[in-house]
């Protein structure tokens, strides 16, 4: 077998490809012995059928099909790996010449991953947010905890913003009630948001026993995404009452003894998220400043795949799970269709940008991912798909992802590498030293990288 590159553009290439006829013969002897299974020849026993009867009945065009299409994915992986191409996604195969008893001459064409040059990046420079954790900041998160402890009580009035109420429901599309439509004595936070749009003007002003209409889009149910009509009765007001904040709310809310010792704790804790984030920021913006330093020409099939998967997801998964449909997320959003387009657009370029210039830098530094860092990650991919570690790691070897979780452990590794390098400064001006994080904050780099890096792009 002979084959010559011809590079059509920098991601893009065409094979040539000349088969002498005499490396067909494994294909040609099991095209025969398949065609041999399939038919019937009267006087010949099944499987038993000679080469010569086959060309006769069935025709020889019929034998060199098959032969053919057996041999070319294996033609075609030799002359990919003779040239040493990194191809993306299926070929475009087109058989030039097929002469019987002389040669097979194919084309082809193939998206490969461009020929990149990682330039020096050790003069990256970025600036993240300052870490200060304000008393504002300790009364917020003290309060988040107090509304986590506070209890409800009857009262003898009508509801007002913040209550908890008991409410009944009964909702009809087109004057039907629907099946799925009816649901009594839910509990209800009067301004939380989290039934239906018009159910706090409806039930605010209302007393236990009073009862009012108002009209809806479903957000889930039979009837998603319909105009529906809703009658909510109340059947008991409650007001909210928070617990005091002193050292018996320490207690109740926390292993801490005193108000003081749970303050000092919030500190602490908010301090490290802001540590985590500012980790985070860091790495944003150094791959960023990492991506402006060299042109990343992107495949535009592999694009447009890697757009549509991005929508596709979005739409009928995420959204699938939330009740609402693509348009009504765009309208709570306020973006236009050709809007979410471009963002769409946008955030594929620079995921598919990102991997391939991580996926250079693990080769350039010669990185590698061993079973503990393989482990790490898997757990923690299963903590955010809410799956239990065995179930993921299953689901994962099941389906032939563990090269993609390598790949995304080593790309976290190939940005850990630079943002090393760089030099990171607060807002202060103060040096940012990221070299001592804690396993948290390192797992954070890593995850982030993955949400920047594109999990759908993978060499065919």
């Amino acid at each position: 077998m002979k084959s010559a590159v011809e590079t059509l553009n920098p991601t893009r290439v065409r094979l040539t490809v000349e088969v002498p006829f005499e490396e067909l013969k494994d294909s040609l002897d099991a095209a025969y012995s398949k065609i041999n299974q399939q038919v019937t020849v009267k006087g010949f026993r099944k499987g038993k059928i000679p080469a010569r009867v086959i060309d006769q009945r069935f025709g020889r065009g019929a034998v060199l099909e098959e032969a053919v299409n057996d041999a070319l994915p294996k033609f075609y992986t030799e002359a990919v790996n003779e040239a040493e191409l990194s191809p993306l996604g299926q070929p475009d195969v087109d058989i030039t010449e097929l002469k019987d008893g002389e040669t097979l001459n194919f084309t082809a064409e193939v998206d490969v991953r461009p020929a990149l040059e990682i330039p020096d990046y050790s003069g990256i420079e970025v600036e993240v947010d300052a870490i200060e954790v304000t008393d504002e900041d300790i009364e917020k998160s003290v309060e988040q905890l107090r509304e986590r402890f506070a209890s409800t009580a009857p009262v003898e009035r009508a509801a007002e913003d913040g209550d908890v109420v008991t409410i009944d429901l009964e909702a009809k599309v087109d004057g039907e009630v629907l099946e799925d439509g009816i649901a009594n004595g839910v509990s209800y936070t009067i301004g939380s948001g989290e039934l239906l749009d018009g159910i706090d003007e409806a039930v605010k002003g209302l007393s236990a026993g009073e009862e009012a209409t108002f009209t809806s889009e479903l957000k889930g149910g039979s009837a998603a995404g319909k105009e529906a009509e809703v009658s909510v009765k109340v059947t008991q007001v409650a007001k909210r009452e928070l617990p005091e904040l002193d050292d018996e709310f320490a207690q109740l809310a926390s292993e801490f003894d005193t108000l003081d010792e749970l303050k000092a704790d919030s500190r602490k804790r908010l301090a490290n998220m802001k540590e985590f984030d500012q980790a985070t920021q860091a790495q944003e913006r150094v791959l960023e400043k990492l991506l402006e330093l060299l042109e990343v020409p992107v495949p535009e099939k592999l694009l447009e795949d890697e757009v549509n998967t991005r929508k596709h997801n979005l739409e009928h998964h995420q959204l699938g799970q939330m009740g609402l449909t693509l348009d009504k997320y765009l309208e709570i959003q306020g973006k236009t269709a050709e809007e979410f387009e471009t963002e769409t657009r946008e955030a594929a370029v620079k995921g598919i940008k990102t991997q391939f210039v991580l996926d250079e830098l693990v080769k350039k530094e010669q990185l590698n991912v061993n079973q503990e860092e393989l482990t790490e990650h898997l757990m923690r991919r299963a903590a955010s798909s809410g799956m239990s570690p065995d179930q993921f790691a299953q689901a994962v070897v099941e389906g032939g992802q563990v090269p993609l979780l390598v790949g995304e452990v080593a790309r976290g590794k190939a940005l850990a590498v630079v943002v090393e390098a760089a030099t990171v400064k607060d807002t202060n001006g103060e040096i940012v030293d990221l070299g001592d994080e804690d396993e948290e904050t390192e797992a954070a780099e890593a995850e982030a990288t993955e949400a920047e890096a594109t999990e759908e792009t993978t060499e065919a």
